[in-house]
């Protein structure tokens, strides 16, 4: 049973190149997204609460990787893949390749809570949606106009566009009752093949929990993070040292096996530290500590811990 432990939170917003857009107005949808996080732990609610209203934030900013706002495929449509881990019980519930929702995190939460399965992909994924109550929408709907006009000038210059741009979003969170949670939400990256799942919603790869040692959440070149289960690696790293050490261990590990690697990381602790790391050039993170601090920045410092 988890023992009673300092409430903590952290978000990203995805780990990659992250040019020509509002450093200030991208640390601001993090930071919002940790404060509704936030407000759920300061009030005695769950983790698995809050890192699902977190990311909800992320899905509903346009400046992310995730819900409104996704990249499209070559198509030219949305594909949304989504993971919400419970470190009570290691439980999981994940969804890949939806189209037709608004929020891909809640469905990923009503496999795991209403169904007796753990992961639904495709239409049965939206179906399923439809079933459980959530409103399916038109999928241009997740699609933004600039989004959009990206999409027209790549089919004008039948160039794809390369490197990772933004990324996934996600969020790690213990609550007051030692109870930990991560959730995980990404559009995929930028016109990639229909039906092309990466790390997102695979367990132990794009997220991770355990209520005795913590929660993570990945973000980066999927095909790189799944091969290596990053999250599971991290999490099972924090046994006797904090979460910032364990997500730079987990992080120096992987790259010291995967040429050229692009990926980050965000790690909660059972005991409410926090860790964050990435390998490429910004991941903006935002969090908030046991005592209602909160930070923002887009560079993790090579000294992050909390």
């Amino acid at each position: 049973m988890a023992q009673p432990s300092r409430p903590a939170l952290i978000v990203h917003g995805g780990a990659g190149n992250w040019t020509n857009f509002d450093e200030a107005a991208v640390l601001n949808g993090v930071r919002a997204a940790a404060l509704a996080g936030w407000e759920i732990l300061r009030a005695g609610g769950s983790a698995i609460e809050a890192v699902e209203e977190a990311a909800i934030l992320l899905e509903d900013d346009p400046l992310f990787d995730a819900g409104y706002g996704s990249f499209v495929n070559l198509e030219g449509e949305v594909e949304m893949d989504a993971l919400i881990t419970d470190g009570r019980g290691i439980r999981f519930g994940a969804v890949a390749a939806v189209r037709r929702v608004r929020h891909a995190i809640t469905l990923a939460r009503l496999v795991m809570t209403r169904t007796e399965n753990c992961f639904f992909a495709g239409d049965g994924a939206d179906q399923l949606a439809a079933e459980l109550g959530l409103s399916l929408i038109p999928n241009i709907d997740l699609v933004t106009e600039k989004e959009f006009a990206l999409f027209r000038q790549r089919e004008a210059d039948r160039l794809p566009r390369a490197g990772l741009g933004t990324g996934t979003i996600g969020a790690a969170a213990v609550d007051s009752a030692g109870h930990v949670a991560s959730a995980t939400s990404t559009g995929g990256t930028p016109d990639k093949r229909k039906g092309r799942v990466g790390d997102s919603p695979i367990f132990g790869a794009g997220g991770y929990a355990d209520d005795a040692h913590g929660a993570a959440s990945a973000t980066g070149r999927g095909e790189q993070i799944m091969r290596f289960f990053l999250c599971k690696e991290a999490v099972d790293a924090v046994r006797g040292i904090s979460a910032a050490q364990a997500a730079q261990a987990a992080m120096q590990s992987f790259a010291a096996r995967v040429p050229s690697p692009e990926a980050g990381l965000i790690l909660a602790g059972a005991d409410g530290s926090l860790g964050a790391v990435h390998t490429t050039p910004a991941m903006p993170t935002a969090w908030v500590t046991a005592d209602g601090q909160v930070g923002a920045v887009m560079q993790v410092p090579p000294d992050f811990g909390i």
